[in-house]
């Protein structure tokens, strides 16, 4: 992943070229427009990001704020991360589903949604599946998957076992 050490987002789209930027804001303007409230836009990763903000959410594994999706531009495409498709197969499920009805190809990775162009993207769907995650459902179920990696049983305790006894070089 392409990081950028821009610290505003206004610096980071300045420094891209003109069609990749205008590419950008297509789809942080849908984004812009479906995010519930208590998500805050910045940059975060080295990408604009939407997150919710440690004042609100302080409990995350990297002290970080608790990323919903970033949108970059990588060095051969652009890219929306969506944490929450990646995190919930229900809605990974309708996400391919609305991509699929909406008769675009999805190039996808697990949380990475890669494109050249805002049109190849079915932004309708982005925008519904956005909308449709609030800071309070996005907790819990960070909350949830987090339970679920501590309550894993801890490996066994490994043997000792003495050094082996290095044999005399032959001659």
């Amino acid at each position: 992943m392409v990081s950028s050490a821009h610290t505003t987002i206004d610096q980071y789209l300045a420094a891209l070229p003109p069609d990749r930027r205008a590419e950008i804001a297509r789809v942080r303007s849908v984004v812009n427009a479906k995010l519930p409230r208590g998500y805050e836009e910045g940059m975060l990763y080295g990408m604009i990001g939407w997150y919710i903000p440690l004042a609100s959410y302080s409990d995350t594994y990297n002290g970080q704020p608790l990323c919903l999706a970033g949108l970059a531009a990588q060095k051969q495409h652009l890219a929306l991360y969506m944490m929450t498709v990646y995190g919930d197969p229900k809605v990974e499920q309708k996400f391919k589903a609305g991509f699929k009805a909406a008769g675009k190809k999805l190039d996808m990775g697990k949380s990475c949604v890669r494109f050249k162009t805002a049109d190849a993207l079915a932004l309708d769907v982005i925008g519904e599946t956005i909308s449709q995650v609030t800071p309070a459902s996005y907790i819990a179920a960070y909350e949830k998957a987090r339970g679920a990696r501590a309550k894993k049983p801890a490996a066994k305790p490994t043997k000792k076992k003495a050094p082996a006894k290095k044999s005399a070089a032959k001659r």
